[in-house]
């Protein structure tokens, strides 16, 4: 799947820890100014951090560290604390070396954890598992039954929500993510798309809109995106020019009226 794969590397979901460097630097904030002071959490320093901590992040940007050990969350919890360091130094003092080399090392790291093929078309391919099954270790979920071409995934199955909204709004969610332990509130794009767009008659799904009919494929952009800019908004602007009379001074007058109409399906800016 060489294009698919190549749209994928250009999409934010290959690089969903570290992003632009801003997800990763608003990780740190949260594990400074979250669990980290947070009373009961159980969280002193790096090395006390568990899966769990982590979740509230990572549910979205990593989920596949729910099945990975608490060592796992240590090491990803110190790459990230490692880059900021050497990343505010190497800013400061860009002639500092190992700072340098230090940021580009864990940066590399941090970039190569991602959203993956097989967190959409295995993990997340299924969301009512009591009555449409487990995602199996062997098969990969899409839109056909069959077999398929690798040595480890060598089956394929039908996932009922591989495009359906619902699919994308396992992260692009509802707000509150109130089944953590200490619930978090982020992405609110799924919630505002059911009670602002589909409960007014809204038809089109989220795969139809930014995958589909902008033809980015598996880049699934947004407002990074000419195309999907154009589409998301309409503006309207009108304006002319007059002079003003302040007392008895004639002085230049623009007026300018401004109209921004949302066409997309749910409220923006959202994530």
């Amino acid at each position: 799947h060489e294009e698919i794969h190549e749209d994928w590397d250009a999409s934010p979901h290959a690089r969903s820890i570290y992003g632009t460097g801003r997800a990763a630097a608003t990780m740190i904030t949260a594990m400074k100014n979250g669990f980290m002071a947070w009373e009961y959490s159980g969280v002193k320093t790096v090395k006390d951090v568990r899966v769990e901590h982590l979740m509230g992040c990572m549910k979205c940007h990593l989920p596949q560290l729910a099945d990975a050990t608490d060592d796992v969350a240590v090491e990803l919890a110190e790459t990230l604390m490692t880059w900021y360091g050497a990343a505010k130094t190497a800013l400061k003092d860009p002639s500092d070396k190992k700072a340098v080399a230090t940021r580009d090392h864990n940066q590399e790291i941090l970039t190569n954890l991602n959203i993956n093929c097989l967190v959409c078309h295995n993990r997340m391919a299924i969301t009512h598992k009591w009555t449409d099954g487990y995602p199996q270790h062997d098969t990969v979920y899409g839109y056909n039954n069959g077999e398929h071409e690798d040595d480890t995934f060598d089956k394929m199955k039908v996932s009922p929500i591989m495009d359906e909204s619902i699919f994308c709004g396992q992260c692009h969610g509802m707000g509150p993510n109130l089944e953590l332990e200490n619930p978090t509130q982020c992405a609110t794009a799924y919630g505002s798309y059911m009670w602002a767009y589909k409960a007014e008659g809204g038809m089109e799904t989220c795969q139809e809109c930014h995958m589909e009919k902008s033809g980015l494929g598996h880049k699934i952009l947004s407002y990074s995106d000419e195309t999907m800019a154009e589409m998301a908004v309409d503006f309207h602007v009108e304006g002319y020019v007059s002079q003003w009379l302040d007392g008895s001074t004639l002085k230049p007058k623009a007026v300018i009226k401004v109209k921004m109409v949302n066409r997309t399906g749910h409220a923006i800016p959202d994530g």
